[in-house]
């Protein structure tokens, strides 16, 4: 892919925080009546570890990783501007958001996604996330999907 290029951030990064609104208003369609809830778990007031992709120069893609547990990170705030989607870009930022997982030690991924996300699916799927219960707040919520990934320590 042509000028890809990836940064590490914090969610005070100018780009990511326009991307994020862009994902919002993304899901407030997709979710419907549900945005709402969802929407209180997503706040990224700081959020140490952000990946934001850029594109000849312009911001296309980002994610971002919090601690989840001991030995866990939860990927957050995955989102690629509807234009450039279907090029790999969400795969390269998960790819780094985990190799920076394993960089501070931890050995899995966890993520929730939505049922009104099939394509989002589709990618963890891909990469080699698998279906797990629901977790934490979302136990018992119908249209969520949570997925793990556990890491070996190779990069």
């Amino acid at each position: 892919m042509n000028d890809l290029t990836l940064i590490r951030t914090n969610s005070d990064h100018a780009d990511f925080r326009q991307l994020v609104f862009l994902l919002d208003e993304e899901l407030a369609v997709r979710d419907g009546d549900e945005h709402a809830f969802y929407a209180q778990y997503n706040k990224v007031d700081a959020i140490k570890e952000v990946v934001v992709a850029y594109q000849n120069e312009h911001p296309v893609g980002c994610g971002a990783i919090k601690s989840f547990s001991e030995t866990a990170v939860e990927v957050k705030r995955m989102f690629v501007h509807p234009g450039h989607r279907k090029k790999g870009i969400a795969a390269k930022i998960l790819h780094e958001l985990e190799n920076w997982t394993k960089e501070l030690g931890f050995s899995e991924c966890v993520l929730e996604t939505g049922k009104k996300q099939p394509e989002a699916i589709s990618l963890y799927q891909k990469v080699g996330y698998q279906i797990t219960p629901n977790y934490g707040q979302y136990i018992g919520i119908d249209n969520s999907v949570c997925m793990a990934r556990p890491l070996n320590n190779n990069p």
